[in-house]
């Protein structure tokens, strides 16, 4: 019986997490069309974020996109915890869900579930994203400098708050430290 219950259990909780990973976006927040990674690729600011346990507590916060050999986004993720007074870094892989010009990704960086990373706003020049993750507890603005424009930063919040984002429990990062990401290479991928 306690086989039986274990393994029903073990089975539920599999399909709860098969489930959450193929909910990659919250139902209004529309992924950009004519899409271009390599225009996308390189180093990107955070500028604000939700916070999540993954985050948390980290300042000078940047990511760093590029391709490796077999095609899929390469993602190095870099930030400087207040708490611990240390750089942490993580590395994790993206690849499209479906067509290459639509901002509609999947990422992973921990196991071997990936979650939803939509690019829902973008300009023209690929200098300002607004990035939404698998449901409204995910979002990210993300800057090629270390600071956003008035304007851009009004646009992008007025979206977020549309789509149902609660653009009040954002947290602003500060950039005050030079992230050992920015002057590293990463535009290919190490041998």
């Amino acid at each position: 019986m306690k086989k039986k219950l274990l393994l029903g259990t073990t089975i539920a909780m599999g399909a709860v997490m098969i489930l959450r990973s193929m909910k990659y976006r919250p139902k209004k927040a529309e992924p950009v069309r004519d899409f271009d990674l390599y225009d996308y690729l390189g180093n990107w600011y955070e500028i604000a974020r939700l916070d999540y346990r993954f985050e948390h507590n980290l300042d000078n916060v940047m990511a760093n996109y590029s391709v490796n050999k077999e095609g899929n986004v390469r993602v190095i993720n870099s930030g400087f915890n207040t708490v611990e007074g240390q750089w942490e870094e993580v590395e994790g892989i993206g690849k499209f869900r479906g067509d290459e010009h639509i901002g509609a990704l999947k990422v992973r960086f921990f196991g071997p579930f990936y979650e939803g990373y939509n690019v829902i706003a973008i300009d023209n020049h690929y200098n300002y994203a607004l990035v939404a993750g698998r449901n409204l507890n995910y979002l990210w603005i993300l800057s090629r400098d270390k600071t956003l424009p008035q304007p851009i930063k009004e646009k992008y919040l007025k979206l977020s708050e549309l789509i149902g984002f609660n653009v009040s429990k954002l947290v602003w990062v500060n950039h005050d430290k030079v992230n050992p990401l920015e002057n590293r290479n990463t535009q290919t991928e190490e041998d």
